[in-house]
């Protein structure tokens, strides 16, 4: 291989490197919820929580870490429809973006 050819392949490499991690910041931002007195990720490890938990309030850390008291299906329902939309956007534009690979 020339230096040309190697010099190409890491900057496109670099290119959709950064551009991953582009996506990332994107919409991991887009998941951050303000409901409830509180903000809150809508991320796995909250929505799993919700789910298992059978009481209708409880009291629940939110970003900043302060206890506040929520509306448990109310909460969950949120996060869930916002977790679903943002996913499906930030895999249609990585599968674009893999595509360009």
């Amino acid at each position: 291989m020339d230096t040309k050819t190697l010099i190409t392949e890491a900057k496109a490499r670099f290119n959709h490197n950064s551009a991953k991690a582009y996506l990332k910041e994107k919409y991991e931002s887009k998941l951050i919820v303000a409901d409830q007195f509180g903000l809150w990720s809508a991320n796995l490890a909250t929505i799993n929580f919700l789910t298992s938990s059978s009481e209708d309030e409880i009291i629940l850390i939110d970003n900043f870490n302060n206890p506040v008291k929520i509306n448990r299906k109310s909460l969950l329902s949120k996060l869930n429809a916002v977790y679903k939309s943002t996913m499906e956007e930030w895999y249609t534009e990585w599968v674009a973006l893999e595509k360009k690979r």
